[in-house]
């Protein structure tokens, strides 16, 4: 198998609606020849509506889809020369694994000579040799991932398409083929477009993220950018676990530094944000940026750094997760911080449900954003 440049993709101001109903309102998206983006978001968010467009399966209402430079918008599927794994698999019962992964092959007019030189060197590649002539139905669901993939990669396609790929299958499978397909994709260079709702994909798998909700994008980036650097609510929220605090900015420093109002009355510093003084906004803290400490070895009094109490204690494996209440006994004077604390961390660290404690953490860790009312508007 040839190693390919792979092809670059501008998706430009994508519409499709369904009645009144807009399943994409103008998604516009650049992704460089080469590279992985995962396209993440909940159900009905529009990424495989997205997907489905690129795909040639589904005709945009207006925009344009460019591979390479070509407008490809109007193409029927078979003209655009790109490859597509699905969540079902979609592989042919009747057929064996080599057959299966030839299927594209002699579709495409190849000579038997070619075609049996690319199916082995294929095999090869997803380690699938020793089952070439075995039926799906003998298949684990990994190897039948393994070979949809085959399947969609042996004619080198200009793109490759996935939609939820891996959904069906168990977690600990579902994290040995992420690494197989990351490192596949490397090898053979090819541009791909991945469709999920798992942040952990993203995060693992993805040169490029693009996080859309509501038939928009929210916000495009690295997984470490969208994950460290969120610029919404939803894209804190969605990329992990966040904890939000509701405030008002009521200060900036000339460093860049902004004093948040908690309604209890208490000041966080953040670092981090791009709202204004009279912006109600939500503080997003990350729990493994939160630290805990024994009232008598805490911090001294500062901002970010406030006495509660360890209200439930979940273990996480490798970490323990601590929900602190921090205020009075009246659930509308309360927060709620969640804290993610390694189990390598000294074991005198290690708190009970009950366990009255002190939270710090570091301004810079916190990001303030604007609030977002019911319906997608900016609160005021």
């Amino acid at each position: 198998m040839s190693v390919s440049a792979g092809n670059s993709i501008v998706l430009d101001n994508l519409w499709k609606t369904y009645g009144s109903f807009v399943a994409v309102g103008g998604v516009s998206l650049s992704i460089e020849a080469g590279k992985f983006c995962t396209i993440l978001g909940p159900s009905g968010s529009g990424k495989t509506t997205v997907l489905m467009m690129l795909a040639g399966f589904s005709d945009p209402l207006r925009g344009k889809i460019l591979i390479d430079g070509d407008d490809v918008t109007r193409l029927p599927p078979q003209k655009r020369d790109l490859g597509v794994v699905f969540q079902n698999y979609a592989l042919f019962p009747h057929m064996t694994v080599q057959e299966n992964i030839a299927f594209p092959l002699k579709m495409r007019g190849m000579n038997a000579a070619e075609i049996k030189l690319k199916c082995s060197q294929m095999l090869d590649i997803v380690e699938l040799g020793s089952f070439s002539a075995r039926y799906p139905a003998e298949l684990s669901g990994g190897q039948q991932q393994r070979v949809a993939l085959a399947r969609a990669l042996v004619f080198e396609p200009r793109v490759l398409l996935m939609d939820e790929p891996l959904g069906a299958l168990d977690k600990r499978l579902k994290a040995a083929l992420q690494i197989e397909f990351k490192a596949l994709q490397r090898r053979m260079g090819v541009t791909v477009v991945y469709v999920t709702h798992d942040q952990e994909e993203a995060l693992t798998m993805a040169d490029q993220v693009v996080v859309m909700n509501g038939g928009k994008i929210e916000q495009c980036g690295t997984a470490d950018a969208l994950y460290d650097e969120p610029r919404t609510e939803f894209v804190a929220g969605f990329m992990g676990d966040t904890n939000l605090i509701e405030g008002v900015v009521t200060g900036k420093g000339g460093n860049g530094e902004m004093r948040v109002e908690h309604p209890t009355g208490r000041t966080i510093l953040v670092h981090n944000g791009t709202t204004g003084v009279g912006d109600q906004v939500s503080v997003s803290l990350r729990p493994e940026c939160v630290s805990l400490f024994t009232r008598e070895g805490a911090p001294p009094e500062e901002p970010n750094a406030w006495n509660g109490r360890v209200a439930n204690v979940i273990s996480l494996g490798d970490a323990l997760r601590y929900t602190v209440v921090i205020g009075e006994n009246r659930p509308s004077l309360q927060i709620e911080l969640d804290a993610k604390v390694s189990r390598r961390g000294p074991h005198d660290a290690r708190f009970s449900q009950g366990d009255e404690v002190r939270v710090h953490w570091n301004a810079s860790d916190a990001r303030a954003l604007a609030r977002m009312k019911k319906g997608g508007e900016m609160a005021r």
